[in-house]
């Protein structure tokens, strides 16, 4: 089913209601044509049908095994069966993911100052209709009033929710918008009537076949199985069905325990609710949780508290690290050590320490000296790695008299105390969402904590990976040979085709995709981005104003459906006072207060975004900060190699946005890290 043929299916009275689920059990018996109650409609490669249901009619598509619900409309006594026919899809053949044309709607139409004009409702709001529609009473008095659809999306009080279905309800969409909105799964008809009666809350998305595939697929290997796949393309959601495919097939005397890890803590409360619409009360046997979560209680189940110091005191200790470094030799041995460290330095120095050391769980200077180091531009010879060791054992005892330690050791600890046998009880299956995000050793530490190799599950975005072409899967234990079990997903259902190739051309160079232009598929279109220079704070928050006003509207979505990723607190804060000011409903959020059910527009950090969709995204907030923070002292290549991550960063934060994606430059700033908007893919103005 379509939302818009669930809302208008909620909106009908009981006794249609009824008969429109009888026809519904008839359809789901014999869905072809039969010239008379079931017809095929015109110059819709034959794949649109319509059923009738008395004054209404049930527009449908099918394909084995599933009968897809589009729209459910009332026959009017001035129309035909056939006017229907007359729309245009924009060439649209329904069963295929690629849409090649879409009636899209412009910029101008997004960043146009407010209408005055109003819109009449085609009909009353009346309680019998606000009721059917599940609205709670209490909202009924001031929701009856409404006369305007300007005057319904600014009725106070009343959850956004109940707002869009009325309009749903109330202002028919196109095929065109009906056939790109997501597809949800009844397993039977009965199930629509518990969603009406509300014992069903709602429905569970349903797989396309190239994600379906992968749910099953090689479920009798012998070693671990990974997908792979760019942002939008379902990795996360294969992976929550896959979890019940693993459950049904471990056969055990004992309960099972399946251990289902994931990047963000917003993504543990997202994934445990669709989890429990899939397996019931078997919930009870997943654990569901951030890696860094499960090392946090591993180190702490075996050392008692831990002291993570915030980044401003880690980089103070490492710098006392640095003094109290003896490299040996005299003061020109020192002068030399101190030479590599001053060009390098502090920042790339602690990340050198943190991504290739500790990350990859290296324990020696032998191992240190033939890492490969994929993903840093800039080569150490065996001399300079020396430097790095040392300091990173100085850090190391500092660290210890404070009784402190960074997360990338934390990491390593755990992963160690795993290796020995001192970590929780084995899970039977494994399943890791977003891998690309974890470092090589707590890759490692998962893949131990399952116990057997073939139960381990694994999602994976080289595309957002940090460790480039340099990084190993195999390197990360010894059982995560992949080799014949990894699988690629190729269609993005997330973001439009416009927004996918020009974030995808923005990375440029620094792609590391698998997947030729040819064969990437999108499920929809839509207007192109848009970059705007911007000349202060003020005219910033004017236009991301004007922007979600507008957006929502004309792509029918709520003011929840809006965020702005901005590159750091302070620039968040500022940009949702100045969003209050002008009437928007907006909170910053950090990654630990995010609560996306909450009906505001959110004000997110770039790094925050990771793992999450909207609608409606602004990335903005750079005229507020130095970003990147690149020093010009530094050498070359550590610079760029800082420039290449921030374009990384800035093209996860693109595909965040699902249909409209404006991004708000600051005017006159020149930075490489702002280049590279093409312009016959983004929508460039002042």
């Amino acid at each position: 089913m379509k939302p818009t043929f669930q809302a208008e299916w909620l909106a009908l009275p009981p006794k249609i209601s009824h008969q429109v689920l009888e026809k519904l059990s008839l359809l789901t018996q014999d869905p072809r044509p039969d010239g008379v109650g079931r017809k095929k409609l015109k110059d819709f490669g034959g794949k649109l049908h319509r059923m009738r249901c008395g004054d209404y009619r049930i527009f449908y598509t099918f394909e084995e095994p599933y009968v897809s619900l589009l729209a459910l409309r009332k026959r009017h006594e001035h129309t035909y069966d056939e006017d229907i026919e007359a729309e245009s899809l924009g060439g649209l053949i329904i069963d295929t993911p690629v849409v090649e044309q879409q009636k899209s709607v412009g910029w101008e139409s997004f960043l146009k100052p407010v209408n005055p004009q109003t819109t009449q409702l085609p009909e009353p709001i009346t309680a019998e209709l606000l009721s059917r529609l599940r609205i709670p009473d209490h909202f009924h008095n001031r929701l009856t009033l409404i006369q305007t659809r300007e005057a319904l999306y600014e009725c106070p009080g009343v959850p956004e929710e109940h707002l869009l279905m009325l309009d749903e309800v109330m202002f028919e969409r196109s095929f065109e918008e009906i056939i790109q909105q997501p597809d949800f799964l009844a397993n039977d008809v009965s199930d629509l009537l518990k969603f009406k009666e509300g014992s069903l809350l709602s429905f569970l998305l349903k797989l396309d076949p190239e994600q379906e595939k992968f749910v099953y697929w090689a479920m009798d290997s012998k070693g671990p199985t990974m997908v792979k796949g760019g942002p939008g393309t379902g990795k996360s959601t294969v992976a929550l069905y896959r979890v019940r495919t693993l459950m049904e097939a471990i056969r055990s005397d004992t309960p099972v325990r399946v251990l289902f890890t994931t990047y963000t803590n917003a993504l543990v409360s997202y994934s445990r609710q669709l989890l429990s619409q899939l397996l019931g009360s078997k919930v009870a046997s997943v654990e569901v949780r951030t890696a860094d979560s499960l090392v946090h209680a591993i180190v702490k189940g075996k050392s008692g508290e831990v002291n993570i110091l915030p980044p401003d005191q880690e980089k103070t200790i490492f710098q006392q690290a640095i003094d109290k470094t003896d490299f040996g030799g005299g003061s020109l041995a020192r002068r030399s050590h101190m030479d590599l460290i001053t060009r390098l330095g502090i920042e790339y120095l602690m990340e050198e320490i943190a991504e290739v050391i500790e990350a990859r769980g290296l324990t020696t200077v032998d191992d240190y000296q033939s890492c490969p180091r994929g993903g840093r531009r800039i080569p150490l010879n065996a001399n300079q790695r020396s430097t790095v060791w040392q300091v990173r054992e100085s850090f190391i005892r500092c660290m210890a008299r404070a009784n402190a330690t960074t997360w990338a050791m934390l990491r390593h600890q755990a992963a160690q105390l795993v290796k020995e046998g001192h970590g929780p009880k084995l899970y039977d299956a494994v399943i890791v969402d977003e891998a690309q995000d974890l470092d090589p050793v707590s890759l490692g530490m998962l893949a131990n904590l399952c116990k057997n190799p073939n139960r381990l599950f694994v999602t994976a975005d080289a595309n957002q990976s940090i460790y480039k072409n340099g990084f190993s899967w195999s390197d990360v234990h010894d059982s995560l040979q992949f080799r014949g079990r990894t699988g690629v997903l190729k269609t993005n259902h997330r973001s439009t085709k416009e927004i996918g190739e020009a974030a995808k051309d923005y990375l440029g160079a620094e792609a590391i995709d698998e997947i030729t232009p040819q064969e990437r598929q999108y499920s929809h279109t839509g207007p192109l981005p848009a970059v705007r220079r911007v000349v202060n704070e003020e005219d910033e928050a004017s236009l991301i104003a004007r922007f979600f006003q507008g957006a929502s509207k004309e792509l029918r979505f709520g003011i929840s459906a809006c965020a702005v990723l901005v590159p750091t607190q302070r620039a968040g804060e500022s940009l949702a006072a100045k969003l209050s000011s002008k009437g928007i409903d907006v909170e910053f959020m950090s990654g630990k207060t995010l609560d996306l059910e909450k009906p505001v527009a959110k004000i997110i950090t770039l790094k925050s975004s990771k793992g999450l969709e909207f609608p409606v995204v602004a990335l903005s907030g750079f005229s507020q900060s130095i970003y990147p923070k690149i020093v010009d002292t530094l050498a070359g290549d550590v610079s760029a190699e800082r420039t290449s991550r921030e374009r990384r960063t800035l093209y996860v934060a693109m595909t965040r946005a699902m249909r409209a994606l404006l991004i708000l430059l600051p005017l006159g700033r020149q930075d490489s890290l702002f280049e590279g908007f093409d312009g016959s893919l983004w929508n460039i103005g002042d």
